[in-house]
């Protein structure tokens, strides 16, 4: 049966409020034991959905339901533990602060990118946030006109003209592309790098744990930000739908 435009239309609409977690309600959800393998030919004939470059699929969708699984029985029981635990101003405070530390990986990559209003915008936002808002607890840059930004090496790759790559899904992180994974890593690194050169925990006893328990710290707070949860949808076509819809935000991040 041949889906309309406009029922099509409607159908990605529909799909793209709930990934965002802009879903008011949720539709059914499909049973764990039968998660959404269906293509997504079976109700489109949309080139752009179906023509995405994904020669690795097999095992992209092996690993999106090992991260449905992973998330279910692990992530999430730790994310509600952690909701149930820390107030709601904690979580908010956790959440400034992460995104403090965040601003110095948006600042280098602007620069990267030659985007010097957006790089002084972070920097402005970095240094009050860590001054007035007590090392980024807080965030009176934003009720000052200074808007969170977001800039990755991903990005900077696109910028300068590589290619979006293959998709592929990585475990924990979820949806991405090989350009996408490049970008990741090096930010990685040049966040361990960084962190080497400060080592902000040199004079204290048991730093490497503490430092291990702030990233862990900072996993859950990244999962207790994300809406989106595996299999929620109750799609059909969900893999297809987030493969597509990933790319299409990867391309909007690019061109901004």
């Amino acid at each position: 049966m041949k889906i309309r435009p406009f029922t099509r239309a409607i159908l990605a609409l529909l799909a793209a409020a709930f990934i965002m977690g802009c879903a008011g309600a949720r539709a059914v959800t499909l049973p764990p034991e039968e998660p959404a393998m269906h293509s997504v030919e079976e109700f489109s004939d949309d080139e752009r959905v179906a023509g995405i470059d994904d020669p690795w699929e097999e095992f992209n969708r092996g690993m999106y339901r090992f991260n449905y699984y992973l998330d279910k029985h692990v992530l999430l029981p730790v994310v509600s533990g952690y909701e149930f635990v820390a107030p709601v101003v904690v979580q908010k405070g956790v959440s400034n602060f992460f995104g403090n530390i965040g601003e110095v990986r948006t600042f280098y990559n602007s620069i990267l990118q030659l985007k010097g209003k957006k790089s002084l915008t972070v920097f402005g936002r970095f240094v009050v946030n860590t001054t007035v808002g007590i090392g980024g607890l807080f965030d009176p840059a934003s009720s000052m006109g200074l808007k969170r930004q977001g800039e990755d090496f991903g990005q900077t790759l696109g910028h300068w003209g590589a290619g979006s790559g293959p998709y592929l899904v990585l475990p924990v992180l979820g949806p991405s592309t090989v350009r996408s994974a490049s970008g990741f890593g090096a930010d990685a690194g040049v966040r361990f790098a960084l962190v080497n050169a400060v080592d902000p925990f040199e004079n204290i006893g048991h730093g490497n744990v503490l430092l291990a328990g702030i990233t862990a710290l900072e996993g859950i707070d990244m999962r207790h930000r994300e809406k989106f949860r595996y299999y929620d949808s109750g799609y059909p076509f969900e893999y297809e739908m987030v493969r597509f819809l990933y790319y299409k935000m990867g391309e909007l991040n690019v061109m901004k």
